[in-house]
C-alpha cells in the first residue's frame, strides 16, 4: 500500500512537505504543491481521511439521521441538504433510524467516532432525549431536545391556516388524521392549533392517530377506512401529510364520497405527489429547501463557536388546489 514517504520520496521532497499538502497547513510552493498532487495521482495514493479530520480537527463531513428515508419529505429535505453542504465544502453521511431509539444510539455514537462536526437530528423515537451528551453541534429537527437548538416549520400557523381554509369552504364535521401525540414533535402543533381554531367557530374536531412508529402508507389507507366506516358525516379533513392526505382521498374515491363536493382535504408539507395527484392535494407548504439551507447555516455556526438562536422557526403557506 503507498504511503506518504513514498510519494515524499518520489517528488524528491519531505514527508512533512507532503502532510503540509494534504492538510493545507503552511506555506508550500504552488511547484511544489502541484508536484506532490502529480505524484499522489501517479502512485493512486489517497490521504487517511480521519486521519487527515484528526490532523486538522476538522472533517467536513456532517451527519444526518432521519426517520425514514424513502418518505417524500424527508427524501426531500436530505437532497437539499447535502446540495448545500456541498456548497459549503462539506460531505453528508446519512443514517436511516427508521424510527428505531436503539439504532438512532448507536448512530450517534457511530458519527462521534467518525469525527463529524455537525448532526442534523430528526428523531421520531420515544427516548432518544436520554441518549443526547451535548459534546458536538446537533441541531434538532421539528423537536425540543433539552440541551440542543432546533429549526421546525411554523407548526401553529400551518394548522391555524388549515382550519380557516375548511371553515371558509363550508365544512362542519371536522377531523385530523396524523402520527402519534405520544411523541413529543412539535408537529402535533399542528393538530392543537387546528382544534383550537375550530372550537372559536362553535366546532369540535374528531382526531385519528397512527400507530406510534408509523410512515406505513397502507396502515394510513385502513386508517382512513376506519374513519369512514364510524363517521360518514365528515365533511372536512385535515392530513399531518400529503401522504395520509393522498390515502384518505383514495379511500374516500372507491368509498364513492366525492372530492371535494362531499369532502375536502388538506394535506402537509406540499411534496411532488400533491400536485400529481388526483385531485391535486390542497396543502400547507413548509419548504423542504428553506428547512435544509437554513439548517446548514446554523449547524456551520455552531461549528464555528458562534452562538445561535434556540428556536428557529420557518413561515408555512396554504396552498390551494383541487381537494378542496
Amino acid at each position: 500500500m503507498t504511503t506518504q514517504k513514498d510519494v515524499a520520496e518520489k517528488a524528491g521532497v519531505t514527508v512533512t512537505t507532503v502532510s503540509r499538502v494534504i492538510n493545507d497547513r503552511g506555506y508550500i510552493s504552488e511547484k511544489t504543491r502541484n508536484k506532490v498532487y502529480q505524484v499522489m495521482d501517479e502512485l493512486n495514493y489517497r490521504p487517511n481521511a480521519v486521519a487527515r479530520s484528526l490532523a486538522k480537527k476538522k472533517s467536513n463531513i456532517l451527519g444526518v439521521i432521519l426517520p425514514v428515508v424513502h418518505h417524500p419529505f424527508f427524501s426531500s429535505l436530505l437532497s437539499y441538504l447535502e446540495e448545500y453542504a456541498y456548497q459549503n465544502d462539506y460531505k453528508v453521511m446519512l443514517c436511516n433510524s427508521q424510527m428505531n431509539a436503539k439504532k438512532e444510539k448507536e448512530y450517534i455514537n457511530m458519527l462521534r467516532a467518525q469525527q463529524v462536526d455537525g448532526i442534523f437530528l430528526a428523531s421520531h423515537t420515544l427516548d432518544i432525549a436520554a441518549e443526547i451528551k451535548v459534546d458536538l453541534p446537533i441541531l434538532s429537527f421539528d423537536r425540543k431536545i433539552e440541551g440542543l437548538p432546533y429549526i421546525c416549520s411554523d407548526n401553529d400557523q400551518g394548522g391555524k391556516l388549515a382550519a380557516e381554509h375548511l371553515l371558509e369552504q363550508g365544512a362542519k364535521k371536522l377531523a385530523y388524521i396524523g402520527g402519534s401525540l405520544k411523541l413529543n414533535l412539535l408537529s402535533n402543533q399542528r393538530y392543537y392549533a387546528f382544534k383550537e381554531r375550530a372550537a372559536e367557530a362553535g366546532l369540535t374536531v374528531k382526531n385519528f392517530q397512527c400507530q406510534l412508529d408509523s410512515f406505513n402508507r397502507d396502515q394510513y389507507q385502513q386508517l382512513a377506512v376506519n374513519v369512514f366506516k364510524k363517521n360518514k358525516a365528515i365533511d372536512g379533513i385535515f392530513a399531518s401529510s400529503d401522504l395520509i392526505a393522498a390515502a384518505v382521498i383514495k379511500v374516500a374515491q372507491k368509498s364513492m364520497i366525492n372530492v371535494p363536493e362531499n369532502l375536502k382535504v388538506i394535506g402537509y408539507d406540499d411534496i411532488e405527489l400533491a400536485q400529481l395527484y388526483s385531485p391535486e392535494i390542497t396543502t400547507i407548504r413548509q419548504s423542504a429547501e428553506n428547512i435544509a439551507q437554513k439548517s446548514v447555516q446554523l449547524l456551520l455556526k455552531l461549528i464555528a463557536g458562534e452562538n445561535i438562536d434556540r428556536r428557529t422557526v420557518l413561515n408555512v403557506e396554504l396552498i390551494k388546489r383541487e381537494s378542496t
